[in-house]
């Protein structure tokens, strides 16, 4: 099955720490403080919750800040073509994360000076709850100390992803990819990738931007389609039907 995983843009393989870049792979969002001992709610934004409970530092960030300007939640997507099913690509159902880190941009708050660098932190407890997550972390002891980080993202850096299947790739991965049609003879370049549309149907759609246009064309992340995912060189090859990119394309009518 052809499949992904939400998370932010690839690291850069020369950042040493994690405040060197926007390399960012967001986890939750706080919401509003719950108790009266510094814990929080936060939407979930991470296909792994679990993983919180290997998780001892974690980092604060301003939703709008050159630190999360491109950053997204971890989603994963199956992507190796198998001779044996060729079904459409699927997975896990991702619309709550996916929703909720649309909502972490529309109603990206006002932050003061103080919420305008990478904070980190240490968990020190957490448990779900009613669809979202409970973190204390340390340091943050009452409510009016919890009431300071809403609206913050707990992330971490991307090199501290979990780790996928070797069929498997995060969506943040395949955006900034380019798209080639080995199916024409030569092999025609598509577009970038720029978006990856989980929510039209049991297919997941990338959103492709076409070279020197300004027309999308949303291609279906099918694995009856792929060819071949080469992240290293930023490069995805598809054998697309013919007559696809053009009744696609936004520009088309």
């Amino acid at each position: 099955m052809a499949e992904a995983h939400a998370s932010g843009t690839p690291p850069s393989p020369d950042a040493a720490t994690p405040d060197q870049a926007a390399q960012w792979t967001w986890l939750a969002r706080i919401r509003r403080p719950q108790g009266r001992k510094g814990e929080v709610f936060a939407d979930i934004l991470t296909d792994f919750p679990e993983k919180f409970a290997d998780r001892r530092r974690l980092w604060l960030l301003p939703e709008k800040s050159p630190a999360t300007s491109k950053a997204t939640p971890q989603v994963a997507q199956e992507h190796e073509p198998s001779p044996k099913n060729k079904g459409p690509a699927s997975g896990h159902d991702f619309s709550r994360a996916e929703n909720a880190a649309k909502q972490t941009r529309a109603l990206a708050p006002e932050g003061s000076s103080a919420k305008t660098a990478p904070r980190e932190v240490s968990l020190t407890n957490h448990w779900l709850h009613k669809g979202g997550i409970i973190l204390h972390l340390s340091g943050i002891d009452s409510i009016s100390d919890a009431e300071t980080l809403a609206g913050l993202i707990v992330a971490i850096p991307q090199t501290e992803r979990a780790p996928l299947p070797d069929d498997e790739t995060y969506i943040g991965d395949l955006i900034g990819c380019t798209l080639v049609d080995v199916a024409k003879s030569p092999p025609q370049v598509i577009g970038k990738i720029e978006d990856v549309d989980r929510t039209a149907g049991p297919v997941a759609l990338l959103v492709v931007r076409a070279p020197g246009s300004t027309d999308e064309v949303l291609v279906p992340f099918a694995k009856s389609y792929l060819s071949k995912i080469d992240l290293a060189s930023k490069r995805v090859e598809m054998s697309l039907p013919e007559g696809l990119v053009d009744l696609n394309a936004s520009g088309k009518t």
